[in-house]
């Protein structure tokens, strides 16, 4: 059993960094070639979103793949034997067809798409896959490379083990060379845990791919050429266009001349973060494909210090990132938030128990120079200032742990009418909420009304004067207009230290966009430490249609369905759902909700099943009510669904008619028992049963098969136990 590397946690956290910083630096600009982006933008030394008026921080394949495949290993009892089969019934749990994660460019063009339609007609991985059932041409594209460094980040110092995981990851929907460049990428990043030298590092990734294969025979090319003439990448890079470049491959993004990029930048970066990525980017191509995989595998070797080496890559992101799946409360995330799933998965793997920093509060800040998203809101509202630091623990006393960090607020400027809020998006932002931005962002808010939101927080011993604090956070008002609410305020002396809490009051149907700490009253300057923020259990909360003005309150619902209406809809309900063949959802909320009774009252207009979901874990994992027709009959059914595998927990005869309201309920507690209702007036219906403790916790949401039903308001509250 290997143990791992006594950096290993800053080591993950950098190369998450590494890789979401590549893939915001190439992702304004993918597929422009070498000539243009030369000519229109030079070299690509730092971001350039601006230039090119799009926002830095978007969803994108490349993170959104690459941080949803590997949950199969702890969705699939985390075993280093996890099989392609499972990790395929992982993209059809989280994946939603058109809408989220991967291009849906269509059968025989989207590789992924592809053998996305595979595993959903029932053709399991690695078949789904393969050249055998989809040709060279489109097994042999560049996805499989994309997504695969999570695989290599829970295998530090193990490269055997990264080829094997990464070989299974890829084998899910591409063959041959694509599968050999992604084991390459992730043999790479392994040894990137514990070997200095990059020429070794590329070496010994190459030993384990046949010799025969295009990507070895590529590889040796360019490092000869490299050896030829170590100072002039440019001149290599015309080699690689005129022996592996686009001309002489089919698809839309080949593998081959993107992955030889990967190397050029590899050995041309002088082992140095920021000239490796300039050199990935401004060679073109499949420019936050390749600049993702550089920059985790830089991050990871030379660490944060590596990233922080030149110029600020990490400030303008903040740790920020989204990754749109069928679990819509994951999709508004963060760097070090990601980087302690990863580690934890390897820790699991290895035997090890799981790292909960701060209680396992959400924010924490214990990454070095970890921000989790809070930046200070830039309102015309918000007349004080704020720099933001993270900071250690020195100088704050000895009842301060040594090894803690802390987000330090330094203000200035603070009196009546003035104030600063630091915040953290819980939600999607203003920005891209109702933008196209090329990926379909879809996401449930992490923050909801009845939720006790806590944090910790000490005031800096040379503060002038007494700070005041409270929590506070943004709602999407009329017209999507920010509004903000306000907790209680708390006053804290030089050195002080106090809990912060703040039930978050009901906002009317409106989602929250995001949360923090503001600075106010008489405070003028001074410094103040957040330690950590966080809270949890089931909302109390009742989703209901806020006004005709307001869009991000439909947005909070992670659609699922054919069709999810604004219009038709009768008055004295809220919303409309549509499906037109097989199943749909509609999910709202995050899978850590346990110990609540969801409930609402359908109208089904045209349904073979409708009814509610509880503890979703995904579009395969869940607890679901369904009123169905059995002949002319009615029946209730409570269904456990897991995977491809249906169980039924309970069932009972109920009459039921077209345009009927039918007010259903279910109630999950954490031990796993289960109740759902049907209030049937005189007659109700009352299922019960139990499922396993790992099952009972999810988000909630709406089931329909094939038909038409209207839905009032939906509410969960929680269980009082």
């Amino acid at each position: 059993m290997n143990t791992l590397p006594i950096d290993y946690e800053e080591k993950v956290y950098a190369g998450v960094l590494g890789k979401i910083i590549g893939v915001y630096l190439g992702r304004p600009f993918e597929q422009w070639t070498n000539e243009r982006i030369e000519r229109e933008l030079g070299e690509i030394h730092y971001y350039v979103h601006e230039k090119l008026g799009v926002p830095l921080i978007v969803p994108d394949d490349d993170i959104s793949g690459t941080f949803t495949f590997l949950r199969a290993l702890p969705d699939h009892l985390l075993s280093y034997g996890i099989t392609p089969e499972q990790i395929g019934k992982t993209w059809l749990n989280y994946l939603i067809e058109k809408r989220t994660v991967l291009w849906w460019g269509g059968m025989g063009v989207s590789t992924e798409h592809t053998a996305y339609l595979r595993l959903k007609n029932g053709i399991p991985a690695p078949q789904s896959g393969s050249i055998a059932i989809n040709g060279p041409i489109v097994a042999e594209q560049i996805g499989a490379q994309i997504f695969i460094d999570g695989w290599a980040m829970v295998c530090p110092g193990d490269p055997e083990r990264a080829v094997a995981l990464a070989g299974r990851a890829a084998s899910v929907s591409h063959d041959g060379e694509a599968v050999y460049a992604a084991q390459v990428v992730a043999a790479m990043e392994a040894m990137a845990f514990v070997e200095a030298d990059l020429p070794s590092i590329i070496q010994i990734a190459t030993s384990y791919i046949p010799r025969a294969s295009l990507v070895f025979q590529m590889i040796e090319d360019i490092r000869g050429w490299w050896e030829e003439n170590p100072n002039d990448w440019r001149a290599t890079f015309r080699k690689i266009e005129d022996k592996w470049g686009y001309a002489k491959y089919g698809g839309g993004c080949h593998v081959l001349p993107n992955h030889a990029i990967i190397i050029l930048a590899l050995l041309y970066g002088d082992d140095d973060f920021q000239k490796s990525l300039m050199i990935a980017n401004t060679a073109g191509w499949d420019t936050d494909c390749n600049s993702g995989n550089v920059g985790c595998l830089m991050g990871i070797k030379n660490g944060l210090e590596g990233i922080d080496k030149t110029v600020d890559f990490r400030g303008p992101v903040a740790d920020r990132m989204y990754i749109p799946t069928a679990d819509g409360g994951r999709c508004v995330t963060d760097a070090a938030r990601e980087s302690y799933e990863i580690i934890n998965i390897a820790r699991a793997l290895q035997g090890q128990r799981p790292i909960t920093p701060e209680h396992g509060m959400r924010f924490h800040f214990q990454l070095p120079g970890s921000y989790q998203g809070f930046r200070l809101e830039d309102s015309l509202e918000v007349q004080g200032t704020a720099l933001l630091e993270n900071v250690g623990a020195e100088g704050m006393g000895p009842e301060i742990a040594n090894d803690a960090r802390f987000l330090a607020i330094r203000y200035a400027g603070i009196g009546p009418g003035r104030e600063a809020r630091i915040l953290t998006p819980t939600f999607l932002p203003p920005d891209i909420l109702l933008k196209n931005t090329g990926y379909s962002l879809m996401a449930s808010p992490s923050l909801y009304p009845g939720q006790l939101v806590r944090a910790r927080v000490l005031a800096d011993n040379n503060n002038r004067r007494q700070v005041s604090l409270r929590l506070c956070c943004r709602v999407y008002g009329k017209d999507d207009k920010l509004e903000v609410l306000r907790g209680p305020v708390s006053v804290l002396g030089p050195g002080d230290a106090s809990n912060l809490q703040w039930e978050v009051p009901d906002t009317g149907g409106r989602p929250i966009a995001d949360v923090g700490v503001a600075v106010t009253g008489h405070s003028g300057s001074g410094s103040v430490y957040l330690d950590w923020m966080g809270w949890r259990g089931a909302p109390n909360v009742t989703w209901r249609k806020p006004d005709a003005s307001s869009k991000a309150w439909r947005r909070a619902w992670v659609n699922a369905m054919d069709e999810f209406r604004e219009w038709g809809i009768q008055p004295d309900m809220t919303y409309a759902a549509v499906q037109n063949e097989g199943t749909g959802l509609l999910l709202q909320g995050e899978t850590e909700w346990q110990d609540y009774t969801v409930s609402a009252v359908v109208r089904p207009h045209l349904a073979e099943a409708f009814g509610i979901v509880a503890c979703a874990q995904g579009l395969r994992r869940h607890v679901s009510l369904r009123v169905e027709r059995l002949g002319e009959e009615g029946i209730a059914r409570l269904i456990l669904c897991h995977d491809d595998v249906e169980s039924e927990i309970d069932e009972m005869a109920f009459s039921w008619e077209l345009y009927q309201d039918i007010p259903l309920s279910i109630t999950t507690i954490s031990d796993g028992r289960i109740e759902a209702r049907i209030d049937g007036g005189e007659s109700d219906v009352v299922l019960s049963g139990t499922i396993a403790p790992e099952q009972a916790h999810g988000s909630v949401g709406m089931f329909l098969r094939v038909g038409h039903v209207q839905i009032g308001n939906v509410s969960v509250v929680p269980v009082e136990l």
